[in-house]
């Protein structure tokens, strides 16, 4: 359903703000008035991963951490959950990441940007449980490496700022973009590349050099007349191809033959970007050649 992007300094308040977040949607799902599908609503972060703060002291142990959130928030996403991802989420590039994959899902996204001084996070650090605290050298790190949420990104987008001040969250405007925001459709580098079938190149091969051999044989029967003809590629595969007034040499066949299967190996091996599914079969390659051909010797 809608995937809630928490960000902010390290020790701003963002825990607290989460469960804010989460009351105020909750509340609104259960209100009578509330004629909507069925949805929960689940905060992800480090503490329920039991990721420690020392996991942020440098970028190799850092990285397995964020591989594990964002592991744990790809199992949890769903259309039936609205997902508030309550971790530091400060590197631009994970919460681009993190935004594609609620777009694959084609999920409603929004950020909530928690504003404090690094004073104020600093304060507030050093009255928390040791265990709960983050050593002074990763706190300044982190504070020091902080990319800011905004509003100009499309994967910052709708971005909600909550200064410190603030007592509450903007829940009307949060509500709305996670029930009524625009569902943006899947990155076209996030999809699925549809695959051809294992014996895709095989009859390629084999229905082309049939055509081949068919037109010559087609030509010797027809001394050269050209005119339109049926080739027998198979049961299914029967193509009707427009011959010219002339003789076609195995070699001028030979070489288109080799650029169309050239092009369309390409496709088999890397993936069309074609739209639905790719018709791998022998009369549809029958069709494509036969056109190819058709094509080549106008010019």
């Amino acid at each position: 359903m809608a995937l809630v992007t928490i960000s902010g300094y390290p020790s701003s308040g963002k825990t607290r703000r989460a469960q804010q977040i989460k009351h105020a949607l909750e509340a609104r799902l259960h209100d009578p008035s509330y004629a909507g599908p069925s949805l929960k609503v689940v905060v992800l972060s480090d503490d329920a991963l039991n990721i420690a703060r020392d996991a942020y002291r440098d970028s190799r142990s850092e990285k397995p951490a964020r591989g594990a959130l964002f592991t744990s928030m790809q199992r949890q996403m769903s259309q039936d959950t609205i997902l508030i991802v309550d971790a530091l989420n400060y590197i631009k590039g994970f919460r681009y990441q993190m935004y594609c994959a609620a777009r694959e899902l084609k999920l409603r996204v929004c950020t909530v940007y928690v504003v404090a001084t690094e004073e104020m996070c600093k304060e507030w650090n050093a009255q928390r449980p040791e265990q709960e605290r983050y050593s002074t050298e990763t706190l300044d790190n982190l504070l020091l490496r902080y990319e800011e949420p905004s509003s100009m990104v499309r994967w910052d987008s709708p971005l909600f700022t909550v200064p410190w001040s603030d007592e509450d969250i903007p829940a009307d405007q949060i509500w709305k973009a996670v029930t009524e925001g625009n569902v943006k459709p899947p990155n076209a580098g996030t999809q699925a590349v549809p695959k051809a079938p294992t014996d895709a190149l095989r009859t390629l091969e084999a229905t082309t050099t049939t055509i081949v051999a068919a037109i010559m044989s087609e030509q010797v029967g027809a001394g050269g007349m050209g005119g339109t003809v049926t080739l027998v590629v198979s049961d299914d595969a029967k193509p009707t191809i427009t011959l010219p007034p002339r003789n076609i040499t195995l070699s001028e066949l030979q070489r288109i033959k080799r650029q169309f299967v050239t092009v369309h190996k390409k496709a088999i091996t890397l993936g069309t970007t074609e739209k639905g599914a790719v018709d791998w079969s022998d009369k549809s390659i029958a069709d494509k050649f036969v056109l190819y051909i058709e094509e080549n010797l106008k010019a």
